[in-house]
């Protein structure tokens, strides 16, 4: 019954594409110094899959939704220089990479866990 939710289905779906961003960090990670390897990237969840609510969020300021927007100039992601073995996997980069992936797959498993909660109050069950 509960799989045919659209949020249930979403929050799969965001395990699902955080599983794949993870895997392909780890492959960074494990490729670091090896000759010419590229660091290979997922998009996020919401530029693969768009975004989820019909009503856009409303930007106040530069910079308010989208940090590369800031009047600063400032980038979310730096472009690194290939190491002179050709490699260009910046292992900072990949850590923070890690970090943001982690949080993606932690927000699916809340957003699943707590609408079983509240399917199973909606029942009298706890």
């Amino acid at each position: 019954m509960h799989q045919t939710l659209d949020v249930f289905q979403t929050a799969a779906a965001m395990a699902r594409h955080a599983g794949q961003r993870q895997a392909v960090v780890a492959q960074n990670i494990a490729n670091a110094d090896t000759p010419g390897y590229r660091a290979r990237q997922i998009a996020p969840f919401v530029e693969v899959h768009g975004k989820l609510s019909a009503t856009a969020m409303r930007s106040t300021r530069p910079g308010h939704l989208d940090p590369t927007d800031a009047a600063a100039g400032g980038s979310a992601t730096r472009n690194t220089e290939p190491a002179p073995n050709g490699n260009a996997v910046s292992l900072e980069q990949e850590m923070l990479h890690a970090v943001e992936v982690a949080r993606e797959h932690a927000r699916a498993l809340t957003i699943y866990r707590k609408s079983m909660e509240i399917l199973r109050l909606s029942l009298g069950r706890r």
